[in-house]
């Protein structure tokens, strides 16, 4: 099976990103029965913490940069099949060593290394398209692109395509899923029925409690409508990675 990396990317913060990336990655690993890694690539680290992980060394940006080895930074989760590769503070500092001529490609000779090791690569990105984003653009197989139901989030999913119209021919393709949806705002009703196709995650207690019970979803609430929801972007995601 071809390895296949996965960005969980939005412009905005606070869209539910990296509760995502957790639930994208334990399903890859459990439902999925893929050897997955989720890496954290952004500098707060919530996606580490909300798996009861933390990091051993500050060296994630000194590893991105290609400075230090992944396999001393590499943990092991709790839940079958799933690794984590921690972020730490020295990410704040990383977009400077990515501006470098000779670090290009950095991201891709990663990910090509990482390949014999998994099947599926899941990235929790920061927010913002920066150089740090540009790159992820050209090393992944899929963007996922949570969106709050609101016309500001839409402005925003539209300046991503036209980013990478503009600068990746259109590559790589993008998943929307709309996020933290409470339907009974009419706002939230009328943004989802403009677009009936894509999938929505709920805004849920049980999603708010991972940040207490720091395990995904699909452990810590199985039977949940949430759980469901990410299930069914689980599946929706990998019927993308097999059509490539």
């Amino acid at each position: 099976m071809a390895m296949k990396a996965v960005a969980v990317f939005s412009i905005k913060g606070g869209v539910g990103k990296s509760a995502i990336a957790v639930n994208l990655a334990h399903a890859a690993a459990t439902s999925g029965a893929r050897r997955t890694l989720l890496w954290d690539l952004d500098a707060q680290g919530a996606a580490t913490y909300l798996l009861e992980l933390a990091p051993r060394a500050k060296k994630a940006r000194a590893a991105v940069s290609g400075d230090a080895s992944f396999e001393e930074l590499i943990q092991t989760s709790r839940f079958a099949n799933l690794d984590v590769l921690p972020a730490d503070r020295s990410l704040r500092r990383l977009e400077g060593d990515l501006a470098l001529a000779d670090r290009q490609k950095v991201l891709k000779k990663h990910l090509k290394l990482l390949e014999s090791r998994y099947d599926r690569i899941i990235i929790d990105c920061p927010p913002g398209l920066s150089e740090l984003a540009d790159r992820l653009f050209r090393a992944v197989d899929l963007v996922v692109a949570p969106l709050l139901p609101s016309p500001l989030s839409e402005r925003a999913l539209e300046q991503l395509l036209d980013e990478l119209r503009k600068n990746h021919g259109g590559k790589p393709p993008v998943l929307p899923v709309w996020s933290m949806v409470d339907r009974r705002k009419r706002l939230h009703r009328d943004t989802l029925a403009s677009h009936p196709d894509r999938l929505a995650i709920p805004y849920a207690a049980a999603i708010e409690a991972m940040a207490v019970k720091r395990m995904p979803i699909g452990a810590s609430a199985p039977m949940s409508e949430a759980s469901r929801a990410f299930a069914a972007l689980w599946s929706a995601v990998e019927m993308q990675l097999l059509r490539q």
